[in-house]
């Protein structure tokens, strides 16, 4: 794929994930309760972990961790998967937590599934929003906001060997 440009490195991705857990907490403090839901496949539930064990750390807001399975790239083509009853999430604040906004597509298809109840609230969190949005969501919660041509990628790597953001 060409060059690779860091956006941030380890270090820079745990500033942004702790600055997102005080947001979180400030804009969430009265709530009894917060379901986090990490998007898979990618690197959603891995941030949505992250940002659920700092924020269990500061917070006595009771939390419930779970995710929800969309194909990204055609979310029609397969059923958006989550182990949640609407039951489960009505009148609740939902955090949906993805890597990367690029069109603001999955995200959207992710909030639509929690649309079967009346809900608090839907905020979405994302590592990285490129501000291409081309559906009406935006992310309540970002760590970096990158401006990118169309033809740039993002790759969020986030595992045991390393943890980096590239523009490629």
């Amino acid at each position: 794929m060409g060059d690779k440009t860091v956006l941030l490195n380890k270090d820079q991705i745990e500033a942004k994930i702790n600055r997102m857990v005080h947001e979180i907490h400030e804009m969430c403090f009265a709530e009894k309760e917060i379901i986090f839901c990490g998007i898979t496949p990618g690197n959603g539930s891995i941030i949505s972990d992250r940002i659920v064990k700092k924020l269990t750390s500061i917070s006595t807001i009771k939390i419930k961790k779970v995710t929800i399975e969309i194909n990204k790239s055609n979310p029609l083509a397969e059923k958006i998967n989550c182990v949640l009853r609407s039951e489960e999430y009505a009148n609740k604040t939902v955090v949906i937590v993805d890597d990367v906004s690029n069109s603001g597509k999955t995200l959207m298809y992710a909030a639509k599934y929690f649309l079967e109840s009346p809900i608090k609230a839907i905020r979405p969190l994302v590592l990285v929003d490129r501000n291409h949005s081309r559906y009406p969501i935006k992310p309540s919660f970002v760590g970096l906001t990158v401006s990118t041509t169309l033809k740039d990628h993002i790759q969020v790597e986030m595992n045991e060997k390393e943890e980096v953001v590239y523009l490629v």
